[in-house]
């Protein structure tokens, strides 16, 4: 009997400490301070930019990865919806077009990410004349 109370008190006192630290951690809005020195350091009210690497990051995505990947054969099948689209040429005939869409209802699993290098590898093969790895080889031994 003894025993149960504890579990529950354990029991009850964890469910307390976790949902205080949950609330504590939400993301919401941080309130501007009122100490004027301190907003002028580290203005907790302003909207912050992203990096350098996480534009060159985005524009590489869009440029490059997105179209080499959603051009795969297999990736398309495998993890895009099918679409079709009904347009008209300009001799007035009706030609119907299949496109392939990402399928935003669907989990990203570890596989797709392993299938889409995959199919990006098979795309841009690696050159050994233009890799980091003949330019290091290339390079003198320091010491030597």
């Amino acid at each position: 009997m003894l025993f149960m109370k504890r579990k529950h008190t354990i029991t009850i006192t964890l469910g307390i400490t976790l949902a205080s630290l949950l609330g504590c951690a939400s993301g919401g809005s941080v309130a501007p301070s009122q100490n004027e020195s301190l907003n002028m350091v580290s203005p907790s009210g302003k909207d912050t930019k992203t990096g350098i690497m996480q534009e060159t990051m985005e524009e590489w995505f869009q440029s490059e990865w997105d179209p080499t990947v959603e051009q795969d054969k297999e990736i398309q099948k495998k993890y895009m919806k099918e679409k079709h689209i009904v347009t008209k040429d300009e001799n007035g005939k009706t030609v119907e077009k299949v496109v392939y869409e990402e399928d935003e209802d669907r989990n990203f699993t570890l596989q797709e990410y392993v299938d889409k290098a995959a199919a990006y590898r098979k795309a841009h093969p690696n050159d050994y004349e233009h890799s980091n790895i003949k330019k290091l080889e290339s390079m003198p031994v320091i010491g030597k």
